[in-house]
């Protein structure tokens, strides 16, 4: 049996060129970390997101939270996080560079 490559499959699905949905979801998601870091101090959502649980998790494989995928997002698209104070260039930064595929830059 013959392996059809990926590529081939986005060009016959006239997907190709298109953003993957890791890069959408990645893009989503910074958005979102950027409009909750602007909020004021006291706002519930802002508060939720800065807590630490006090609980142990469990044993095994953790999985990665929320916060550590916006790190790792913000690594690699080489964000600055002093940025997300200017609403217009986070947005602007984190859109340019998640529309943009990782394998050509």
């Amino acid at each position: 049996m013959e392996r059809i490559k990926n590529e081939h499959i986005k060009e016959i699905m006239g997907v190709k060129g298109k953003p993957d949905i890791i890069d959408i979801i990645e893009q989503k998601r910074l958005q979102r970390y950027g409009h909750v870091k602007r909020m004021p101090e006291e706002r519930i959502t802002k508060l939720i997101m800065d807590w630490i649980p006090r609980e142990r998790r469990k044993r095994g494989r953790q999985r990665k939270t929320w916060m550590e995928g916006v790190q790792a997002a913000i690594t690699t698209r080489n964000l600055e996080p002093d940025q997300i104070d200017r609403k217009k260039m986070w947005r602007r930064n984190v859109k340019e560079l998640c529309l943009r595929k990782k394998y050509y830059q």
